[in-house]
């Protein structure tokens, strides 16, 4: 490359002519005076004329081409003839002004020109046939820079000279540009056409030879002017094959050398550079792996340190509490019964406050510092408002891990001691009833209701109905009735859970008209359904509740300590760290599944906790085990409330109070435990023996036992006389059917329905507008926090959940690797089928890569918000974050963001090359996946895994195909296209590659980007509206996350 340059300037006659350089120069200078008039019809596809005319028609390195042109005319001439016979300003203006035209009205050829003062109907001279030129007439003066007149020039017409060319209609000479090759024509006499040209002499002339180039326009209609593909021409009169090592693409004026491990033969077009996306394809694997390995190895080295030390810290507290705790023992004993006979004396207390009353409350509270500390042995000693204010500051200075879990170890082991010697109830309760101390409690919930009624919003049927009773903090009530007798929806009408339902009666919370929403941070609410994060394991699915849940000022070691006490008490130690499992990956059993469900609400200390069938698919002792953790939690004052199916009679006896509830939703009994057989021996129905008096209630209920001869459906009515509640007239009638006075669930008011199916289904449709409208008021209408627990705010929470969430992602390590390795498969295909193309920069090429590139995108990116809705439904009822759980899964998928790019544009690029830069390339896939996977977001948050799969798939292939339709006047087509994504970023990838053809390519980038409406200016306003297209659909997305979620 370089000789031939070197060659080029040693033997270029005319660099000393200064007739040579002052015609190359004027010509040179005719682009400033481009500038100056802002040929504006090209900015669209230039952007600076001045450098791009300049490169183009740079001859300075060689001038051989204009010399050898001089040298043919007339040497006594010289000075004007060949001046004479250049273009003018006015004229190679004229000329792009029309091609110009021509390529926006979609003409194919661009060799004609139209009429002018030189040519047209009544003129035309042998000059205005392709590939000649004239004259102007003896004498005139050319001025070369002349913008505004074209000269006459219809005399001694001649063929053009050599790297010239003559357009059709104009008779006068440009120079052909950089990269293209512009020899004089030969006449083929088998086609009678001028090769290597398409045009023909006239018929008729016998003394018109064929003369040189006739056009230089796009590449579809002047291909034949480019230097060849394989060949590099340093001027418009040289062509040179390309050396071994090095290619050359059409039109290119020298030859670029292959890379070290490409493979390049002679006149190669391109080079294979597949070895370099072999290796980065390598590259970036091990990458990936080295990091995910990596990771997962931190994260499981951090869970065994960390178990480690738990299990150290278990045993230090084990042995500590069977060394100090005799000791321990022995002192309380002495300062209980010094408690004891203070109590006793209450009339020495009352005459002695200052002496007798002070000193057992002082004694107490050593005994409490005793069970706290058993290592301290100076506790007796210790003043006692130092002390407390010591304990109170204890946990707060526990940093290290070690400390942390011997603290709640500690403590666990003191509980369960004297939980062993004062029965059920935790010893902290004993003593912080005698002295008063100021222990952590929770506040209680006492809640009462008066005839509750519930009935879907526009009908009038009944789904619960003139229920009234309390539950009461400290006990654990079951709620039992027959299928379809509404007790789920008895549980979600006491905790506001109940939408498009219309609401009769009062729910009081301690005596006082508050809605339960108020409470909503202190309200636990277990589901039905096992709703858990099968990803994580049982101690991450408890403590992430824990962190998000509790109050905020908690430190760490109460955190820990309140995790580690419901893990003891639901008998979850064996499988803390085992991952809870999903459907398609076995991970714990189901009853531990189950008690890993209601866990979730006890580690947030609730003070109501509402069950729904937690006991269901649990074996005797699995539902034992729940009802002792129940039974602990009611003990330190909460309140119960479950759903139980058919309890076992050893189980029945753990509850307290019993709810009853026949079908239509009509109360049987509500009352304690224990007297519920003597109501019913009172009314006539006896439990015969050896028979489980749950299931003889139920069955007696379900209308399957008859024995008793009690009508089951008289049932309610009967409660409602015992108890003195007024009796709905409509129950009171005789003449009313029982069935539209009980069955409740699928009743109406006022007999017979008659509508038409059209006023069925409108009658629907407004059920469900009520539904929606319910869900949407019930995230806006803020009501006042009456449960005074501050829980971490939005910055705290969306730090919890981005830890979840890179965990979640890094267990997903085998299902990332499929997408990105479905990524390497769609590059190799759509870098081997669709070849760019010079004629259209690569466009096809371009689409096939949006269409796959969307797709894959959107499906990858779908999964962050379909896998866990039921989760998310869950976490945000109970106070949870929308917007931590949105921008934390937002974040965590910037990775694929920006890895994802990499891996496919390391097969597309280098199997299938653009002239564009890799960089180019790789920021217009960083937008395009940033936009579609926000919209991924939308179609995973408002549509069901299906339907949304279904729309990723369609919504990318119509929307890339209208964006690559023409721009018909009068039709949608063309708005559709200016709000379609794939059109920004198939405009962005055009208009990338069209930039880096320059020179020879001026015309054929300046017709291409005119045909599809683009505008090379506009390249980065097409990536920033892929990005502001990114944030709103996000925007849209976590709009929907907050309003339309599915319930």
């Amino acid at each position: 490359m370089v000789d031939h340059f070197t060659n080029a300037q040693q033997n270029n006659p005319g660099k000393a002519d200064p007739i040579t350089n002052s015609i190359s120069s004027q010509f040179n200078s005719m682009a400033l005076l481009f500038h100056e008039d802002d040929l504006n019809d090209l900015s669209f596809c230039i952007k600076n004329i001045t450098a791009e005319w300049n490169e183009a028609f740079d001859f300075s390195h060689d001038t051989r081409f204009l010399s050898n042109c001089i040298q043919k005319t007339d040497v006594h001439e010289l000075t004007g003839n060949i001046a004479q016979r250049l273009c003018t300003a006015a004229d190679i203006r004229f000329y792009v002004t029309v091609l110009s035209e021509a390529e926006k009205q979609g003409f194919k050829t661009s060799t004609y020109v139209k009429g002018n003062k030189n040519c047209n109907l009544t003129s035309w001279v042998a000059g205005c046939e392709p590939g000649w030129g004239c004259s102007t007439a003896k004498g005139v003066d050319v001025d070369l820079s002349d913008k505004d007149d074209m000269p006459f020039r219809t005399t001694d017409c001649q063929p053009c000279c050599e790297g010239f060319f003559c357009p059709t209609g104009l008779t006068c000479m440009i120079p052909c540009p950089s990269g293209s090759y512009c020899p004089l024509a030969t006449l083929n006499p088998t086609t009678n056409i001028c090769d290597p040209y398409r045009y023909q002499p006239p018929p008729g002339m016998t003394n018109h030879t064929c003369g040189g180039a006739d056009v230089w326009a796009a590449v579809t209609s002047s291909r034949e002017v480019f230097c060849p593909a394989g060949f590099f021409c340093p001027s418009s009169v040289e062509k040179y094959s390309c050396e071994p090592g090095h290619y050359c693409r059409l039109g290119s004026t020298y030859e670029t050398e292959c890379f070290q491990f490409a493979t390049c033969d002679k006149e190669a077009v391109m080079q294979n550079i597949t070895a370099y996306g072999i290796m980065t394809c390598v590259g970036l694997i091990l990458l990936l792996l080295i990091f995910y390995n990596c990771t997962d190895q931190v994260i499981t080295t951090r869970e065994k340190r960390k178990a480690k030390s738990r299990e150290a810290a278990a045993q230090s507290a084990k042995e500590l509490a069977q060394e100090r705790w005799r000791s321990a023992k022995e002192t309380a004993k002495k300062k209980a019964e010094t408690l004891s006979r203070t109590f006793s004396r209450k009339k020495s207390t009352m005459t002695e406050p200052s002496s007798a009353g002070t000193s057992s409350k002082d004694e107490a509270i050593m005994m409490h510092d005793i069970e706290e500390d058993p290592e301290d042995r100076d506790t007796v000693s210790v003043d006692i408002g130092e002390k407390a204010s010591k304990k109170e500051l204890k946990a707060k200075k526990l940093h290290t891990r070690s400390e942390i879990f011997k603290y709640a170890y500690g403590q666990i082991e003191k509980e369960k001691a004297m939980e062993q010697q004062q029965g059920s109830v935790p010893f902290s309760g004993v003593l912080s009833m005698a002295t008063g101390s100021s222990y952590r409690s929770r506040p209680r919930l006492e809640v009462s209701f008066e005839d509750l009624t519930l009935m879907l919003k526009g009908t009038k049927r009944h789904l619960l109905r003139s229920v009234s009773g309390k539950i009461s903090p400290g006990r654990v009530s079951a709620v039992m009735g027959p299928s379809g007798a509404g007790k789920t929806t008895f549980l979600s009408a006491l905790t506001g859970k109940a939408r498009g339902c219309t609401v009769i009666g009062s729910i009081l919370i301690n005596g006082k008209n508050e809605p339960m929403c108020s409470y909503k941070k202190i309200i636990g609410f277990v589901p039905q359904d096992d709703i858990v994060h099968g990803d994580l394991t049982v101690e991450e699915n408890l403590w992430f509740s824990a962190r998000c849940r509790l109050p905020a000022k908690l430190s760490r070691a109460e955190k820990v300590l309140v995790v580690e006490r419901v893990i003891e008490s639901l008998g979850l130690q064996h499988v803390r760290d085992s991952l809870v499992g999903t459907v398609e990956k076995r991970g714990i059993s189901g009853g531990q599944r189950k008690r890993v469900n209601v866990g979730l609400e006890m580690v947030m200390e609730p003070s109501l906790l509402i069950l729904d069938e937690p006991t269901s698919g649990l074996d005797s002792s699995s539902s034992q085990l729940l009802l002792k953790a129940l039974r602990r939690e009611a003990h330190e004052g909460v309140t119960v409330c479950m759903v139980v199916h058919q309890p076992s009679y050893s189980l029945f006896r753990m509850f307290d109070d019993l709810i009853l509830l026949a079908k239509g939703g009509l109360v049987a009994y509500l009352g304690p435990v224990n007297k519920v057989e003597e109501y019913f021996s009172g009314i006539g129905i006896d439990v015969p023996e050896r028979v489980n008096p749950p299931d003889h209630y139920i069955d007696i209920l379900e209308g399957i036992n008859t024995t008793s001869g009690v009508n089951y459906k008289d049932l309610p009515l009967k409660w409602m006389t015992h108890n003195g509640y007024p009796i709905p007239p409509d129950m009171q009638d005789p003449d009313l059917k029982p069935e539209s006075a009980h069955e409740g669930s699928t009743s109406t008011v006022g007999g017979h329905d008659d509508r038409s199916f059209v006023a069925e289904l409108w009658q629907e449709f407004k059920l469900i507008l009520h539904l929606k409208n319910d869900n949407f008021i019930s995230y806006f209408n803020r009501r006042k926090d009456l449960s005074n627990r501050k829980t971490p705010g939005v910055a705290q929470q969306y730090r919890f959940f981005l830890g979840r969430v890179a965990k979640q992602r890094i267990r997903e390590a085998r299902l990332q690797a499929v997408d990105l390795l479905l990524l390497l498969i769609a590059g190799i295909s759509l870098g081997t089928l669709a070849k760019v193309s010079d004629e259209n920069f690569g466009a096809v090429g371009y689409t096939y890569t949006i269409i796959a590139y969307s797709l894959l995108g959107k499906i990858s990116a779908m999964r962050s918000f379909t896998t866990d809705k039921l989760q998310f439904g869950r976490e945000r009822s109970s106070g949870m974050s929308c917007f931590a759980y949105f921008f934390s899964k937002d974040t965590i998928d910037q990775f694929n963001t920006v890895i994802k790019p990499a891996v496919y544009l390391c097969t597309f690029y280098y199997f299938n090359p653009p002239r564009s830069s890799l960089l180019d390339n790789y920021i217009i896939l960083l937008c395009l996946l940033y936009c579609v996977s926000g919209f991924a977001y939308a179609l995973a948050i408002y549509l069901e895994a299906g339907a949304a799969q279904l729309w990723s798939v369609l919504l990318p292939v119509v929307l890339t195909l209208i964006s690559t339709q023409n721009d018909d006047k009068g039709t949608i087509i063309p708005f559709l296209k200016k709000l379609s994504y794939p059109s920004w970023a198939l405009e962005a990838f055009v208009l990338a590659n069209a930039e880096r053809y320059r020179a020879v390519w001026l015309l054929t980038r300046c017709a291409a980007i005119a045909k599809r409406g683009y505008d090379l200016r506009d390249w980065n306003f097409c990536l920033l509206r892929l990005l502001v297209a990114g944030l709103g659909f996000r925007a849209f997305a976590l709009f929907l996350l907050v309003a339309c979620q599915k319930k």
